[in-house]
């Protein structure tokens, strides 16, 4: 699988340098592998097909989620002391100052191109096979070719949502140049028509064959991407479509396409065996032996800090943590929440005081834990010892940003600078989602990667019957997941008629349900937030430009054929 992989990607930085007609690119090979000589069995048949799986469980973290949350008001990485300063890039995502030559920009750029690629040389095998050479039914056949055309669809949708003027790539093998550049309103019909089109194909949960379908596309998760469409267009290409958007989800949720179910616990959707879960409609496999990139420094493990992992969690195969990620302030050095109304994401959890996610995380044994975040001090060999810093000072966690040190909680700083040049590792709350067991526990590192769940269904309708004026189905259907995370009875819950959910509070709602789930970015800008306000240390921007990124320099560079976004 090493070699099959390195063949792809080398066919992947051909087809996306853009290599002129021109270039002579024919030799002799005496000895390669190829669709006629590699795909000799069924199995053969499946290696092919899931190639572009792993390569899409690696594009949950990294660079594209860098562009989806630290753009935007609830996460950030700041400079902690000289530790993640990084050149600069981390401000600049954060200021929407980047340039056409930031790493994370071209990465992101290549990774999801490249998944395009891998995605289309499959399913460009696929259909050349003679499936009774390999006992495939004809039915199975165009089960794989519609998976391999939702997988290429959901690379197309996030290229489209990050920078709108994209390359439809359909056909890789014999191709020296990329295609053109297809506008917005190309792009949006293609992904719309392939994932149409796909549905009929594609097993519906509950078919035979479906028990362990971990990681494949059923139709709930075509429609799914279809409802992200939906919900996106006016951002996308000038229309609304919320209509569309919720027929699709009231398709879902109704169980057109399978029996789905909110979960009663909030962190179930996240925990170790969560590919039994109800609310799951698409997750990709994970575990501790095999991939587990939501675990990885690109996510969620350099989401805690220096010390915690070892010493809090007990979990020692991973090494020491690195707080790369964390929640933006809701207060300055003084504690005084700022005015603003954007960000400030522990505040809005902070909203409601009985919402049990605000309790300080914690392994309570037999692959189970409580609470969302870290904050305080963080303690352990029961109590005795008190989780200390890489630089000597023992870590207090608050919501704020500052050089605090060895500030106790009750002592005015005099520094009162609060920037992202400004951070210790006190600096800022943290969340945990996906939890980190002990290295003893039997279940550590077991979740899979949820991408899709029947929570994001329920409010992407909530919110298209908010914006057609019925907030009280809006509110209805939003009480019908926020009540895990509240006792029973709660006054928090949203009262009949849907009186207290504003715009806003619908923003701040999406904000803490997927807090962390790499997709903030995308909802500021369909509320109209994301350059129009301010939040920590970040002034509104000039125009908005910058709600779609530039064509990285690099792809300028290679493929001619290419524009430069607006604005860049």
């Amino acid at each position: 699988m090493k070699s099959i992989k390195t063949y792809a990607g080398f066919s992947a930085a051909l087809l996306l340098a853009g290599l002129s007609s021109c270039t002579d690119l024919d030799e002799t090979l005496y000895d390669r592998t190829t669709a006629d000589n590699f795909i000799q069995t069924k199995n053969d048949v499946y290696r092919v097909f899931l190639r572009t799986f792993e390569h899409g469980y690696n594009t949950i973290q990294g660079a594209p989620y860098q562009l989806q949350e630290l753009s935007a008001d609830q996460i950030m990485t700041p400079n902690r002391e000289g530790d993640w300063f990084d050149g600069g890039q981390y401000a600049r995502a954060h200021y929407h100052t980047w340039t056409i030559q930031e790493g994370y920009i071209n990465d992101t750029w290549t990774l999801l191109n490249q998944g395009i690629v891998l995605a289309t040389n499959s399913l460009e095998d696929i259909q050349a096979l003679d499936p009774t050479r390999f006992n495939l039914p004809v039915a199975e056949q165009k089960q794989l070719i519609a998976e391999l055309r939702v997988m290429r669809a959901w690379y197309h949708l996030r290229l489209l949502d990050l920078f709108r003027n994209i390359q439809l790539i359909t056909k890789v093998k014999g191709e020296k140049i990329g295609p053109a550049q297809s506008t917005p309103q190309e792009a949006y019909a293609f992904i719309e028509t392939e994932l149409k089109e796909a549905l009929p194909d594609l097993l519906a949960k509950g078919d035979p064959g479906t028990a362990q379908f971990q990681g494949r596309w059923t139709k709930a998760a075509a429609a799914a991407l279809l409802g992200r469409l939906y919900l996106n267009a006016n951002v996308y290409i000038g229309q609304d479509h919320y209509a569309d958007c919720a027929t699709v989800c009231q398709d879902i949720i109704g169980g057109k396409y399978g029996s789905y179910a909110v979960e009663s616990r909030w962190d179930a959707p996240f925990d170790w065996n969560n590919d039994q879960s109800s609310e799951t409609i698409f997750a990709f496999p994970g575990s501790f032996g095999r991939s587990h990139w939501q675990y990885e420094g690109g996510m969620y493990f350099w989401g805690l800090p220096y010390n915690v992992p070892i010493r809090y969690m007990g979990f020692t195969d991973f090494g020491s943590g690195n707080p790369r990620y964390a929640l933006q302030p809701g207060h300055d050095v003084d504690n005084r929440e700022y005015p603003f109304v954007q960000g400030k994401p522990f505040v809005k959890f902070q909203k409601y005081a009985d919402d049990v996610r605000l309790t300080n995380y914690k392994n309570l044994g037999n692959s189970k834990r409580e609470g969302m975040f870290l904050q305080g001090y963080l303690t352990y060999n029961n109590n005795r010892d008190t989780v200390k810093s890489t630089r000597g000072y023992t870590l207090y966690l608050r919501d704020q940003v500052g050089l605090f040190k060895y500030t106790k909680p009750n002592q005015v700083l005099a520094n009162k600078t609060s920037d992202m040049n400004n951070a210790d590792q006190n600096s800022g709350i943290f969340m945990v989602k996906y939890p980190f067991y002990p290295s003893t526990d039997p279940n550590k590192i077991e979740a899979d990667y949820a991408e899709i769940r029947l929570a994001e269904i329920v409010y992407m309708l909530a919110e298209c019957k908010f914006r057609a004026g019925d907030r009280a189905t809006a509110a209805q259907l939003l009480n019908t997941v926020r009540r895990r995370n509240y006792p029973t009875g709660s006054a928090s819950l949203y009262p009949a008629g849907g009186a207290t959910l504003t715009e806003q509070e619908l923003l701040d709602e999406w904000g803490r349900e997927f807090i962390g789930e790499g997709r903030r970015r995308i909802d500021l800008i369909r509320f109209g937030k994301f350059n129009t306000t301010t939040w920590w240390d970040k002034a509104a921007d000039a125009d908005d430009h910058t709600k779609i990124y530039p064509i990285p320099l690099n792809a300028l560079n290679v493929s001619p054929q290419l524009v430069q976004n607006p604005g860049y």
